[in-house]
């Protein structure tokens, strides 16, 4: 299996999505992993995991943001598909 450490700046829509599915409400301090680099710096970062790829991805502000606008638009995407949207009030509805 092959392991990736993946900056906020490499995101792919892949990975984004990954992280946006298994952390629909934002990633916690429990699933943040830390550990060290090579050159000794503290690097924290949260799982995300496909078939064959164990992906890495370095947390920060604008991995939130990036995460928050992700989501965003994809609820605007549904949002826009399911619903028409009427300026106008309904006056003219029945009951049963």
């Amino acid at each position: 299996m092959k392991r990736v450490i993946v900056d906020y700046s490499k995101l792919t829509t892949e990975i984004l999505d990954l992280l946006v599915e298994k952390y629909p409400e934002g990633y916690d301090d429990k699933d943040i992993i830390s550990f060290r680099n090579l050159k000794n710096e503290l690097i924290e970062a949260v799982e995300v995991r496909t078939d064959d790829s164990i992906y890495l991805v370095k947390v920060g502000k604008r991995l939130e943001m990036a995460m928050e606008d992700f989501n965003d638009d994809d609820l605007e995407d549904e949002t826009s598909d399911e619903f028409d949207i009427i300026d106008e009030p309904i006056d003219d509805i029945e009951e049963d």
